[in-house]
């Protein structure tokens, strides 16, 4: 399973695996006191994504396809990422004032879409001719 949460709230024991998805540090918060498993600053958007987007809802809908672009480009950055999720609960953490217009709801997308098309199985067409005796 995966969720999003913002990186101000308190951590929960059902967080699982609490993973900051964010280029930058949150402002306000110390390093000790915010628990986390990871900081995966790569896997955020690139500065340049980031600064035009800024957070505008209305920039979202290309936001996030040239956000899945960069993420489909760069497997290595979410790799671990997909492991976790694929084991048990995995928070992605974000600093965003905008509970539905930002970077780890994408991310959270993204990583559910891969975790699906690894689960699936392989299509009839992988199969054919096996069953009909050729």
């Amino acid at each position: 399973m995966i969720q999003c949460k913002r990186v101000y709230l308190d951590a929960q024991t059902s967080d699982g695996q609490r993973v900051l998805v964010d280029r930058l540090w949150p402002r306000g918060l110390s390093r000790e006191a915010l628990v986390l498993d990871a900081w995966l600053a790569d896997v955020a958007p690139s500065d340049a994504l980031r600064k035009s987007f800024a957070h505008r809802a209305e920039a979202f809908d290309d936001f996030r396809t040239a956000y899945r672009r960069e993420l489909s480009a760069h497997p290595e950055h979410w790799q671990r990422l997909l492991h976790w999720a694929a084991r048990g609960t995995l928070t992605l953490l974000y600093a965003a004032r905008d509970e539905a217009h930002n970077n780890a709801r994408v991310l959270a997308e993204f990583l559910e879409d891969e975790l699906q098309r690894h689960d699936s199985p392989s299509s009839p067409v992988c199969y054919q001719g096996e069953f009909d005796g050729h």
